[in-house]
């Protein structure tokens, strides 16, 4: 339960069977968005959703199928309403390839009229003995990629063409001479997984940079908090050896503190949110890209990748908010100055 806890709706912690993957990298359910679509930005980072009815078109299709596969396996565990899908009968092996639960009997039909398609059919109690890791490792092995002519749905892909960013079929690949150079299905998502892997590693990087700036304007909102406090007390000592005919002017100069104090903060507030958006931002394509790599199908990698890796290259152009020099809190020379001529 807490190890796929990831694949839940970042706003509401529930499953659901429409999530959306973000520009942001933050997956949300459709209940969440329509809560904020008004709003038009995540609530959990704060980017603005580019679409303008505030749901973005991108399905995460990555956590769509583990919930799929891992609904297999709760129903393997737990045993209910677990039937031969062909006869009805009791359960004793599962096909990853056909997706079915099959009896004995079944199973030898099956294993005697797919001998030639190699479906890796396994027993139900070797499952259950095992984790969800191992079923899910298993499935990802075994889960072929589909032919990207809709006429040869049927066909694995085990070609990818260069020129379209496709996966083929073999006979789409003798047909269609115009879109060569292609190259081998696996090397293709192989390939775009070290593309992932190594923009992460960048974005770790300045990730820092982001984290240090965060430090630096929290330090800054409790050094204003401080000369806030420090600079009423100032007022209200001097204030108090006046007589009663400056009495306007103190209200008058702590009134203008206050404005000074909530000006700085909703500033420092407003950089403090755009900062933390970013952190939070590669921190889900940190996480995004590591169950990627852990659980995600070939399948899964030529949907989702490409939209992934847009937004990741995104996060690398952003570089975070230059600081200002620390050496005296700002907004109250002119409380200062006014207290001098008093």
């Amino acid at each position: 339960e807490d190890d796929f806890q990831f694949i839940l709706c970042e706003g509401c912690q529930q499953e659901s069977p429409n999530l959306k993957l973000l520009t942001c990298l933050h997956t949300l359910c459709l209940g969440c968005l329509s809560k904020s679509k008004f709003i038009g930005e995540c609530p959990v980072c704060w980017t603005a959703i580019p679409q303008a009815s505030g749901i973005p078109t991108m399905d995460n299709l990555l956590f769509t199928s583990l919930q799929a596969r891992l609904k297999a396996y709760k129903k393997i565990v737990d045993e209910v309403d677990l039937f031969c899908d062909n006869c009805k009968k009791t359960v004793e092996f599962w096909c990853s390839e056909c997706e079915e639960f099959l009896c004995t009997k079944c199973f030898e039909a099956h294993q005697h009229y797919l001998k030639r398609e190699s479906h890796e059919a396994k027993r139900v109690m070797d499952i259950r003995a095992g984790s969800a890791k191992d079923f899910l490792e298993g499935t990802r092995k075994t889960s072929n990629l589909s032919c990207s002519n809709t006429t040869h749905k049927s066909q694995t892909a085990s070609i990818y063409c260069k020129k379209c960013c496709k996966a083929l079929c073999c006979s789409c690949a003798l047909l269609d001479s115009q879109h060569a150079p292609f190259c081998d299905i696996h090397s293709e998502t192989q390939r775009r997984q070290e593309e992932l892997g190594t923009i992460s590693q960048e974005l770790k990087q300045k990730r820092c940079s982001f984290e240090a700036t965060y430090t630096v304007l929290q330090g800054e909102a409790a050094r204003l908090e401080q000369a806030q406090r420090e600079m009423r007390e100032l007022i209200r000592q001097r204030v108090e050896q006046l007589v009663q005919l400056i009495r306007q002017e103190e209200e008058e100069l702590l009134g203008l503190v206050e404005a000074r104090q909530e000006q700085g903060q909703r500033e420092l507030a407003r950089e403090l949110r755009h900062v933390e958006g970013m952190l939070r931002r590669m921190e889900a394509g940190e996480r995004l890209v590591e169950k990627m790599s852990l659980y995600a199908t070939e399948q899964d990698m030529m949907d989702v990748q490409p939209f992934i890796k847009d937004s990741l290259e995104e996060l690398q152009r952003l570089q975070p908010v230059a600081t200002r020099d620390q050496a005296q809190p700002r907004n109250f020379a002119e409380c200062r100055a006014r207290l001098q001529a008093l």
